[in-house]
């Protein structure tokens, strides 16, 4: 089957040449029982890759499971997965059958592979390796002949040197690895995919179809989208529902877009092999906050100058702080464009004021720009992981990194 014959019998709309390479490898490897590793951000459509990988191999005919193994309990996961007897544990009032047991010569897809606990990686590593398995509160070691298609929206190699994920098992489930390229990553795809989600609403809600006037279509490809195509087809069914105009202009659009995730804007190139796009997000609004610290140090030392007729090795030090100042925020880190041009400083006023020792610690910064946003919005993660520009699964994985209280 060619890759065109795929993108139509599974619904998928684009032809950027890494999105045609994604769907290339599945077909090559479906006729194998190899395991595959598919990585992508959140949205990006990871969850299309298995079904293509399982209805083009010889287990079409078996049983297909999708489990999502952030969404299951750590206390649970292992029952669900491998199976509990009777007995084994409070409420298990009898024996139980797990995913690996009733998938017996089909195919399992491990959605946020990432989130599993340690304890329980090691166990299904034992199943990739060997296909045995013991249920919970049981002796008796089972077989299973299951296909296994793992997928994160983690960088793994970062949990591995974290120690939350075991690097054995990386190794084994990435045997052929996938990765599905961000939106943003194949721009010429977006208008394809908004007039085909707007086709849908228009049928589903019985209404002429939206349409985008120039002005609004440079928007929706200047758009960053880091929500992916999930997040497109959000945007689409809003103004779907929503616009009683069906001809979309600019300003309109804008109103469903956030203001600060446009290309236009200063912004971190993201390589899939360095640490995850979201955090460097954080990172960027702490150097903005360093910046703004050492600007106030610089004008507070400034105005001792002006007052106290300091000499010219203060002179010389406030020099020396500007350049930090510059530094700081307009060195562009590997693959990073970041720049500003700082006007010249102003002497201020002093006031009284609490001498407090900053720190400069990027880890101390983080938190307390997640503690202020969590306070702000009075615990709500969702408002607060927008707030911070972050999807809300990172936000929920600094909590627990950083043992804030909620």
């Amino acid at each position: 089957m060619k890759v065109q014959d795929i993108k139509q019998r599974f619904g998928i709309i684009g032809g950027s040449p890494e999105l045609d390479h994604a769907i290339d490898t599945a077909r090559q490897v479906a006729s194998t029982d190899l395991t595959v590793l598919i990585t992508g951000e959140s949205g990006s459509g990871k969850e299309v890759f298995p079904q293509i990988i399982h209805q083009l191999s010889a287990r079409k005919h078996g049983s297909y499971i999708a489990v999502n193994c952030g969404a299951i309990p750590e206390g649970t996961i292992d029952s669900e997965l491998f199976g509990h007897e009777k007995g084994s544990f409070t409420g298990a009032h009898e024996a139980r059958k797990g995913y690996f047991e009733v998938v017996n010569g089909g195919t399992i897809f491990l959605d946020e592979v990432a989130e599993l606990p340690l304890l329980t990686q090691v166990r299904l590593l034992r199943v990739l390796e060997s296909g045995e398995f013991i249920r919970v509160g049981s002796s008796k070691v089972q077989k299973t002949d299951v296909r296994v298609v793992a997928a994160s929206n983690v960088d793994l190699p970062q949990a591995i040197g974290k120690g939350k994920f075991r690097e054995d098992l990386y190794y084994r489930l990435n045997t052929v690895p996938i990765h599905i390229p961000a939106l943003r990553e194949r721009k010429d795809d977006i208008m394809l995919l908004f007039r085909r989600f707007a086709s849908d609403f228009a049928d589903k809600y019985k209404m002429p179809p939206v349409k985008l006037l120039p002005e609004a279509r440079k928007l929706l490809t200047d758009y960053r989208w880091t929500g992916n195509v999930r997040q497109l087809k959000n945007v689409t069914e809003q103004l779907s529902i929503l616009e009683k105009e069906k001809e979309i202009t600019g300003e309109v659009l804008m109103k469903y877009l956030p203001k600060d995730l446009f290309s236009s804007v200063p912004a971190l190139y993201h390589d899939p092999s360095k640490q995850d796009f979201n955090e460097r997000e954080i990172l960027y609004k702490v150097l903005l906050e360093m910046r703004k610290d050492v600007n106030d140090l610089k004008k507070l030392v400034l105005g001792i100058i002006e007052q106290g007729g300091a000499g010219e090795i203060e002179k010389h030090n406030v020099q020396l702080i500007d350049r930090l100042t510059r530094d700081v925020v307009e060195s562009p880190a590997e693959n990073e464009t970041i720049t500003f041009q700082p006007g010249p400083a102003q002497p201020a006023p002093i006031e009284p004021h609490e001498e407090v020792e900053e720190t400069l610690s990027i880890s101390e910064k983080e938190k307390e720009l997640i503690k202020k946003a969590i306070e702000k919005h009075r615990g709500k993660r969702k408002h607060a992981a927008r707030e911070l520009g972050i999807s809300e699964r990172t936000l929920y994985r600094k909590i627990q990194e950083y043992g804030l209280k909620v």
